[in-house]
């Protein structure tokens, strides 16, 4: 049993962590950056420590300050999260090195899943499925040219190294595939100082499909079914779903026995997720595996009942998992919302600021997963992710409808957010009978476009005229007339001018 573990991270995802720990009865460290010293996750540790400065580099990516950190506090297990370090072997490696647990798998197989390519010459010689490809680092242009003709266009270019959409660039013809190529290897060695680049076969209209797997320390592996990620903008997951309503149990067996495998293939050792692509014909092919936490873990605990963090932190600490295959079962469905500052309609740009007013939705099977509250300020030095909102359902009907009822309770001032966005996707009869593909909202761009429904904007003019009518043109009264008005019925009178809510 750990006694004190250092959550390396920041926002709803270290305050996750935080309340398992407490649950757990470890202490927890906190570290924080100057714009996060009055932010939810420092309020809740039982320790936390500056890291001076602003930006990721400058604080939460500093190794040198958070092993400063760990020595001052005497921290004997550092959690990463997901984002940050958490998918740096060298950081691994350098708690090892420093005798501190590092939770999450061992550096060897964040480094060869980490990349790309590699990764895709391990699960070839797995029998895990990949998309037809060609390693073009290192290559000359013209053998990069002349493998796209091979393999057919559409292709795609992307970064050995890296991911999050980052130096990819889709290529429809041979016309254009010099310029993407230099682009893509431009953008690659600014996101991640390196510039390979390999080429895949596109997959025209492809669904996210993503499985999520358990290992220990003793080689017992298992699978927790299968998430729906298909929903993205700018390659980045916007609403995640478990389980994919598109995936039947024969196809689920198989998912979940390629995953496990492609895990074993690197002696994987902690949790993480292993992405598929699907095409028209249900065919699918390896993505890539991610060595962490996911953003969208909710789901999955939703379906399952169990505590994915718990899971990883009893996995670093030598425990053996108490679960076989046969154990794990599937109940309902859960739909999760990723709440952002930002502003869909300006190509989902960042809105950071201050929070003024925050309700926050509640109620049967939902769960609201948050690093803010009314006067935090919003950064605009990290991601704006604000919550995750997450809801589960006897069926998926039942999921969405709460997802519905939920975003509708939602309100947030101050800031832009995505939540009129989220909302008008749930409504939309395509997502609704799950007819859709990672290209769906790129083609419904009256998806980021706030819709105003003309009867309610009827009563929000009725509204304001009343009320400017009173204000400059009423008969004056009396502070005693003012004050003798029934309270109850002005309430009412003001309920019926909203309109029942507007």
């Amino acid at each position: 049993m750990f006694r004190k573990v250092m959550v390396v991270n920041r926002g709803e995802i270290a305050v996750r962590l935080i309340r398992c720990l407490r649950e757990m009865g470890i202490a927890s460290v906190a570290l924080y950056s100057d714009p996060d010293r009055l932010a939810p996750h420092v309020r809740m540790a039982d320790q936390a420590v500056h890291l001076p400065g602003t930006t990721s580099a400058e604080t939460y990516m500093n190794v040198e300050r958070i092993f400063e950190a760990v020595r001052q506090t005497g921290t004997e297990a550092i959690h990463p999260g997901y984002g940050f370090l958490s998918e740096r072997a060298h950081f691994s490696e350098r708690c090892q090195k420093e005798g501190i647990v590092f939770i999450g798998p061992h550096a060897r197989a964040i480094d060869e899943m980490g990349d790309k390519t590699a990764a895709r010459n391990l699960m070839e010689k797995a029998g895990v499925p990949i998309v037809p490809g060609f390693q073009a680092e290192g290559a000359a242009f013209e053998a990069v040219r002349e493998a796209a003709i091979e393999i057919g266009f559409p292709v795609m270019l992307k970064a050995a190294a890296g991911g999050g959409g980052k130096g990819m660039r889709l290529v429809r013809d041979v016309k254009h595939l010099q310029a993407a190529y230099d682009q893509a290897r431009s953008e690659a060695a600014g996101a991640f100082g390196d510039d390979r680049v390999y080429l895949e076969k596109f997959i025209e209209s492809p669904r996210h499909i993503e499985v999520q797997v358990v290992c220990d320390q003793h080689g017992n592996a298992i699978h927790l079914g299968e998430r729906e990620c298909t929903i993205q903008r700018r390659h980045q997951k916007v609403v995640e779903e478990a389980p994919s309503p598109v995936v039947d149990d024969p196809l689920r067996a198989y998912l979940g026995d390629i995953a496990v495998k492609a895990a074993q293939a690197v002696d994987y050792n902690s949790i993480g997720t292993i992405e598929f692509l699907m095409d028209k014909n249900k065919r699918v092919y390896f993505l890539e595996m991610n060595t962490r936490l996911q953003v969208e873990h909710p789901v999955t605990e939703w379906i399952t009942g169990l505590d994915l963090v718990k899971m990883q932190i009893e996995i670093a600490m030598g425990k053996p998992l108490t679960l076989s295959q046969k154990d794990i079962t599937f109940t309902g469905h859960a739909l999760e919302c990723r709440v952002y500052a930002e502003e869909p309609e300006k190509n989902f740009r960042p809105s950071p600021g201050r929070i003024t007013q925050i309700l926050v939705p509640s109620g049967p099977g939902v769960r609201d997963d948050s690093g803010v509250y009314s006067g935090f300020e919003v950064p605009m030095f990290y991601d704006p992710m604000i919550s995750k909102l997450s809801t589960w359902g006897a069926t998926r009907e039942e999921a969405i409808n709460r997802m519905k009822r939920a975003l509708a309770e939602y309100k947030i001032g101050g800031i832009k957010s995505n939540l009129g966005f989220h909302r008008r996707l749930l409504r939309h009869p395509l997502f609704e009978s799950f007819e859709f593909d990672t290209g769906f909202i790129e083609r419904h761009p009256e998806l980021l476009e706030p819709h105003v429904d003309p009867h309610r904007l009827e009563i929000a003019v009725m509204a304001a005229a009343l009320k400017y009518y009173k204000i400059h043109a009423a008969p004056s009264q009396s502070e005693s007339e003012v004050h003798s008005e029934n309270p109850w019925k002005m309430a009412g009178r003001r309920n019926l001018m909203r309109g029942g809510g507007l």
